[in-house]
Protein backbone atom coordinates (compact mmCIF):
# COMPACT_ATOMS: atom_id res chain seq x y z
CA UNK A 1 0.00 0.00 0.00
CA UNK A 2 0.96 3.40 -0.35
CA UNK A 3 0.15 7.02 1.38
CA UNK A 4 -1.59 10.11 -0.08
CA UNK A 5 -1.82 13.36 1.60
CA UNK A 6 -2.13 17.28 0.32
CA UNK A 7 -4.37 20.22 0.55
CA UNK A 8 -5.91 23.19 -1.90
CA UNK A 9 -5.80 26.20 -0.10
CA UNK A 10 -5.95 29.80 -1.01
CA UNK A 11 -1.77 30.33 -2.74
CA UNK A 12 -1.15 32.55 0.41
CA UNK A 13 1.65 30.75 2.00
CA UNK A 14 5.16 30.14 0.50
CA UNK A 15 6.47 27.45 -1.32
CA UNK A 16 8.59 26.73 1.76
CA UNK A 17 5.67 26.92 4.46
CA UNK A 18 3.48 24.42 1.70
CA UNK A 19 6.28 21.83 1.69
CA UNK A 20 6.82 22.02 5.59
CA UNK A 21 2.99 21.50 5.73
CA UNK A 22 2.78 18.87 3.27
CA UNK A 23 5.79 17.23 4.79
CA UNK A 24 4.44 17.23 8.01
CA UNK A 25 0.97 15.13 6.28
CA UNK A 26 3.10 12.38 4.86
CA UNK A 27 5.49 11.72 7.79
CA UNK A 28 2.68 10.31 9.53
CA UNK A 29 1.95 7.47 6.82
CA UNK A 30 5.48 6.36 6.68
CA UNK A 31 4.46 2.82 7.31
CA UNK A 32 2.01 2.69 4.47
CA UNK A 33 5.21 3.72 2.06
CA UNK A 34 8.23 3.08 3.53
CA UNK A 35 10.47 2.65 -0.08
CA UNK A 36 10.04 6.49 -1.09
CA UNK A 37 8.29 9.87 -0.40
CA UNK A 38 7.88 12.50 -2.96
CA UNK A 39 5.81 16.40 -2.72
CA UNK A 40 4.90 18.49 -5.71
CA UNK A 41 3.60 22.29 -5.09
CA UNK A 42 2.52 24.49 -6.70
CA UNK A 43 2.73 27.85 -4.76
CA UNK A 44 0.33 29.96 -6.98
CA UNK A 45 -2.27 27.94 -7.12
CA UNK A 46 -1.86 27.25 -3.11
CA UNK A 47 -1.67 22.78 -4.04
CA UNK A 48 0.38 20.71 -2.33
CA UNK A 49 0.35 16.71 -2.99
CA UNK A 50 2.66 14.00 -1.04
CA UNK A 51 3.07 10.68 -1.73
CA UNK A 52 4.59 7.87 0.74
CA UNK A 53 5.31 4.96 -1.90
CA UNK A 54 5.71 1.24 -1.16
CA UNK A 55 7.20 -0.42 -4.70
CA UNK A 56 5.13 -2.73 -6.59
CA UNK A 57 5.53 -2.68 -10.27
CA UNK A 58 8.25 -0.60 -11.53
CA UNK A 59 10.69 -0.09 -8.57
CA UNK A 60 12.42 2.70 -10.38
CA UNK A 61 12.25 6.26 -10.34
CA UNK A 62 9.88 6.11 -13.61
CA UNK A 63 7.34 5.03 -11.24
CA UNK A 64 7.51 7.75 -8.64
CA UNK A 65 4.83 9.57 -7.22
CA UNK A 66 3.41 12.37 -7.72
CA UNK A 67 3.45 12.02 -11.39
CA UNK A 68 3.16 14.65 -14.35
CA UNK A 69 1.35 13.52 -16.87
CA UNK A 70 3.31 13.67 -20.44
CA UNK A 71 1.18 17.08 -21.69
CA UNK A 72 2.50 18.34 -18.29
CA UNK A 73 -1.55 18.98 -18.02
CA UNK A 74 -2.09 16.79 -15.21
CA UNK A 75 -0.63 15.87 -11.82
CA UNK A 76 -1.40 12.72 -10.04
CA UNK A 77 -1.04 10.62 -6.59
CA UNK A 78 -2.20 7.13 -6.34
CA UNK A 79 -2.84 4.50 -3.81
CA UNK A 80 -3.68 1.27 -5.57
CA UNK A 81 -2.97 -1.30 -8.08
CA UNK A 82 -4.64 -1.71 -11.43
CA UNK A 83 -5.07 -4.90 -12.82
CA UNK A 84 -5.62 -4.10 -16.26
CA UNK A 85 -2.87 -2.10 -16.95
CA UNK A 86 -1.58 -4.02 -20.16
CA UNK A 87 -5.49 -3.68 -21.96
CA UNK A 88 -5.43 -0.16 -20.93
CA UNK A 89 -1.89 0.60 -21.51
CA UNK A 90 -2.55 -0.67 -25.51
CA UNK A 91 -5.90 1.68 -25.24
CA UNK A 92 -3.97 4.75 -24.71
CA UNK A 93 -1.28 3.82 -27.96
CA UNK A 94 -4.30 3.32 -30.21
CA UNK A 95 -5.96 6.23 -29.29
CA UNK A 96 -2.79 8.58 -29.47
CA UNK A 97 0.49 7.37 -30.81
CA UNK A 98 3.47 7.70 -30.51
CA UNK A 99 3.50 7.53 -26.67
CA UNK A 100 7.04 8.05 -25.69
CA UNK A 101 6.47 5.70 -22.13
CA UNK A 102 8.77 6.66 -18.94
CA UNK A 103 8.25 3.56 -17.43
CA UNK A 104 5.58 0.65 -17.10
CA UNK A 105 3.99 1.59 -13.96
CA UNK A 106 0.38 1.50 -14.02
CA UNK A 107 0.26 5.04 -12.36
CA UNK A 108 1.88 6.36 -15.65
CA UNK A 109 -0.49 4.47 -17.71
CA UNK A 110 -3.74 5.62 -15.51
CA UNK A 111 -2.32 9.43 -16.12
CA UNK A 112 -2.15 9.62 -19.56
CA UNK A 113 -5.54 7.87 -20.12
CA UNK A 114 -7.12 10.81 -17.87
CA UNK A 115 -4.62 12.98 -20.41
CA UNK A 116 -6.61 11.65 -23.50
CA UNK A 117 -10.73 11.11 -21.94
CA UNK A 118 -10.31 12.66 -18.79
CA UNK A 119 -11.10 11.81 -14.99
CA UNK A 120 -14.53 10.13 -14.88
CA UNK A 121 -14.58 8.43 -18.26
CA UNK A 122 -11.36 7.13 -17.49
CA UNK A 123 -12.34 5.89 -14.28
CA UNK A 124 -14.99 3.86 -15.63
CA UNK A 125 -12.21 2.05 -17.43
CA UNK A 126 -10.03 0.72 -14.72
CA UNK A 127 -9.80 -3.01 -13.28
CA UNK A 128 -8.61 -2.40 -9.57
CA UNK A 129 -8.43 -0.98 -6.10
CA UNK A 130 -7.45 2.51 -5.79
CA UNK A 131 -7.45 5.51 -4.35
CA UNK A 132 -6.14 8.47 -6.58
CA UNK A 133 -5.95 12.46 -6.43
CA UNK A 134 -5.59 14.00 -9.74
CA UNK A 135 -5.16 18.18 -10.07
CA UNK A 136 -5.78 19.53 -13.40
CA UNK A 137 -3.21 22.47 -13.73
CA UNK A 138 -5.29 24.13 -16.29
CA UNK A 139 -8.48 24.18 -14.98
CA UNK A 140 -7.14 23.91 -11.31
CA UNK A 141 -9.38 21.53 -10.22
CA UNK A 142 -8.70 19.02 -7.82
CA UNK A 143 -9.97 15.37 -8.38
CA UNK A 144 -10.60 12.48 -6.17
CA UNK A 145 -11.45 9.24 -6.68
CA UNK A 146 -11.91 5.80 -4.57
CA UNK A 147 -12.15 2.35 -6.42
CA UNK A 148 -15.84 0.53 -6.86
CA UNK A 149 -16.00 -1.82 -3.65
CA UNK A 150 -13.85 1.04 -1.25
CA UNK A 151 -10.53 -1.22 -0.80
CA UNK A 152 -8.15 2.03 -0.50
CA UNK A 153 -9.50 4.64 2.00
CA UNK A 154 -9.72 8.06 1.48
CA UNK A 155 -10.74 10.70 3.44
CA UNK A 156 -11.31 14.82 2.78
CA UNK A 157 -12.23 17.80 5.52
CA UNK A 158 -13.33 21.47 4.04
CA UNK A 159 -11.67 23.57 6.94
CA UNK A 160 -13.44 26.77 7.66
CA UNK A 161 -10.82 29.31 6.21
CA UNK A 162 -11.77 27.02 2.59
CA UNK A 163 -8.74 24.79 2.47
CA UNK A 164 -9.82 21.92 1.47
CA UNK A 165 -7.33 18.33 2.81
CA UNK A 166 -7.37 15.06 1.70
CA UNK A 167 -5.37 12.04 3.22
CA UNK A 168 -5.60 8.37 3.31
CA UNK A 169 -5.76 7.98 7.23
CA UNK A 170 -6.74 10.74 9.58
CA UNK A 171 -3.59 10.90 11.14
CA UNK A 172 -2.14 12.55 8.41
CA UNK A 173 -4.44 15.24 9.04
CA UNK A 174 -3.53 16.04 12.43
CA UNK A 175 -0.20 18.38 11.64
CA UNK A 176 -2.34 20.47 9.74
CA UNK A 177 -2.48 23.80 10.88
CA UNK A 178 -5.56 24.34 13.06
CA UNK A 179 -6.91 21.15 12.20
CA UNK A 180 -9.01 19.84 15.09
CA UNK A 181 -10.38 16.65 16.11
CA UNK A 182 -12.93 16.49 17.65
CA UNK A 183 -15.24 13.20 18.16
CA UNK A 184 -18.57 13.23 15.74
CA UNK A 185 -21.35 12.70 17.98
CA UNK A 186 -23.43 11.21 15.00
CA UNK A 187 -20.09 8.72 13.99
CA UNK A 188 -20.15 8.07 17.95
CA UNK A 189 -23.63 6.54 18.18
CA UNK A 190 -22.93 4.66 14.68
CA UNK A 191 -20.17 2.79 16.13
CA UNK A 192 -22.11 1.85 19.65
CA UNK A 193 -25.04 0.60 16.79
CA UNK A 194 -23.06 -0.59 14.39
CA UNK A 195 -19.40 -1.99 15.36
CA UNK A 196 -17.86 0.13 12.60
CA UNK A 197 -18.34 3.87 11.14
CA UNK A 198 -19.99 4.19 8.35
CA UNK A 199 -19.48 5.99 5.21
CA UNK A 200 -19.38 9.18 4.95
CA UNK A 201 -18.59 9.55 8.55
CA UNK A 202 -15.59 9.18 10.29
CA UNK A 203 -15.07 9.32 14.35
CA UNK A 204 -13.44 12.99 13.39
CA UNK A 205 -16.13 15.79 13.14
CA UNK A 206 -15.62 17.78 9.64
CA UNK A 207 -13.92 14.87 8.36
CA UNK A 208 -15.43 12.38 5.87
CA UNK A 209 -14.60 9.47 3.62
CA UNK A 210 -15.37 9.68 0.11
CA UNK A 211 -17.73 6.47 -0.87
CA UNK A 212 -16.61 3.72 -2.88
CA UNK A 213 -17.05 4.05 -6.42
CA UNK A 214 -17.64 7.88 -5.91
CA UNK A 215 -15.33 11.18 -7.57
CA UNK A 216 -15.13 14.82 -5.80
CA UNK A 217 -14.32 17.61 -7.74
CA UNK A 218 -13.56 20.97 -6.04
CA UNK A 219 -12.05 24.04 -6.74
CA UNK A 220 -10.37 26.79 -5.03
CA UNK A 221 -13.30 28.71 -2.85
CA UNK A 222 -16.22 26.21 -3.66
CA UNK A 223 -18.04 23.20 -2.24
CA UNK A 224 -16.79 19.69 -3.38
CA UNK A 225 -19.34 18.35 -6.17
CA UNK A 226 -19.70 14.49 -5.61
CA UNK A 227 -20.71 11.93 -7.72
CA UNK A 228 -21.61 8.14 -8.27
CA UNK A 229 -19.82 6.46 -11.57
CA UNK A 230 -20.58 2.75 -10.36
CA UNK A 231 -23.53 1.24 -8.66
CA UNK A 232 -22.85 -2.28 -6.79
CA UNK A 233 -26.77 -3.14 -6.56
CA UNK A 234 -27.63 -2.44 -9.64
CA UNK A 235 -24.94 -4.62 -11.00
CA UNK A 236 -25.52 -7.31 -9.01
CA UNK A 237 -29.17 -7.22 -9.64
CA UNK A 238 -28.48 -7.23 -13.65
CA UNK A 239 -26.52 -10.21 -13.14
CA UNK A 240 -29.15 -12.11 -11.22
CA UNK A 241 -31.50 -11.99 -13.67
CA UNK A 242 -28.89 -12.99 -16.21
CA UNK A 243 -28.25 -16.09 -13.92
CA UNK A 244 -31.50 -16.71 -13.60
CA UNK A 245 -32.05 -17.96 -16.88
CA UNK A 246 -28.45 -20.19 -16.81
CA UNK A 247 -27.94 -23.46 -15.76
CA UNK A 248 -25.96 -24.28 -12.52
CA UNK A 249 -22.90 -25.69 -14.25
CA UNK A 250 -23.08 -23.00 -16.44
CA UNK A 251 -22.70 -20.36 -13.63
CA UNK A 252 -19.89 -22.30 -11.76
CA UNK A 253 -17.97 -22.50 -14.65
CA UNK A 254 -18.25 -18.50 -15.23
CA UNK A 255 -17.57 -18.17 -11.78
CA UNK A 256 -14.11 -20.34 -11.97
CA UNK A 257 -13.41 -18.31 -14.80
CA UNK A 258 -13.66 -15.23 -13.41
CA UNK A 259 -11.80 -16.52 -9.98
CA UNK A 260 -8.85 -17.68 -12.03
CA UNK A 261 -8.68 -14.26 -14.14
CA UNK A 262 -9.19 -12.67 -10.99
CA UNK A 263 -5.92 -14.29 -9.04
CA UNK A 264 -3.18 -14.32 -11.82
CA UNK A 265 -4.28 -10.36 -12.62
CA UNK A 266 -2.96 -9.83 -8.94
CA UNK A 267 -0.20 -11.73 -9.19
CA UNK A 268 1.46 -9.12 -11.68
CA UNK A 269 4.44 -7.62 -9.50
CA UNK A 270 8.12 -6.54 -9.27
CA UNK A 271 8.74 -7.79 -5.80
CA UNK A 272 7.90 -11.84 -4.29
CA UNK A 273 4.39 -12.14 -3.06
CA UNK A 274 2.28 -14.34 -1.24
CA UNK A 275 -0.43 -14.88 0.43
CA UNK A 276 -2.22 -14.80 3.70
CA UNK A 277 -3.98 -18.45 4.89
CA UNK A 278 -6.82 -18.55 7.08
CA UNK A 279 -7.88 -21.73 7.52
CA UNK A 280 -11.01 -20.92 5.21
CA UNK A 281 -12.36 -21.80 1.79
CA UNK A 282 -11.47 -18.19 0.54
CA UNK A 283 -8.25 -18.10 1.19
CA UNK A 284 -7.75 -21.87 0.29
CA UNK A 285 -9.34 -21.44 -3.17
CA UNK A 286 -7.11 -18.06 -3.82
CA UNK A 287 -4.00 -20.49 -2.67
CA UNK A 288 -5.22 -23.05 -4.89
CA UNK A 289 -5.63 -21.01 -8.07
CA UNK A 290 -2.24 -19.02 -7.65
CA UNK A 291 -0.27 -22.28 -7.22
CA UNK A 292 -2.28 -23.75 -10.67
CA UNK A 293 -1.28 -20.23 -12.53
CA UNK A 294 2.64 -20.50 -10.89
CA UNK A 295 5.80 -22.38 -12.04
CA UNK A 296 7.06 -22.00 -8.40
CA UNK A 297 5.97 -22.47 -5.57
CA UNK A 298 3.70 -19.95 -3.93
CA UNK A 299 4.52 -18.62 -0.37
CA UNK A 300 2.19 -18.71 2.18
CA UNK A 301 1.81 -16.93 5.56
CA UNK A 302 -0.50 -18.05 8.99
CA UNK A 303 -1.09 -15.32 11.39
Amino acid sequence: MCGIAGFLGRGQSSTDELGRRVRAMTSTLSQRGPDADGFWIDQQAGIAIGHRRLSIIDLSDAGAQPMLSADERWVMSYNGELYNTAELRREVEEAREPVNWRGHSDTEVILEAVSIWGVPATIKKLNGMFAIVFWDRRDRRLWLVRDRLGVKPLLWSLQPDGTFLFASELRALAPFPNFSLRVDPQAAVAFMRHACVPAPLTICQGVRKLPPAHILAVEQGREPKISCYWDLLEVAGENQRRMDRRPDTEIADELDDLLRDAVIRQMVSDVPLGAFLSGGIDSSTVVALMQAQSGRRVHTFSI
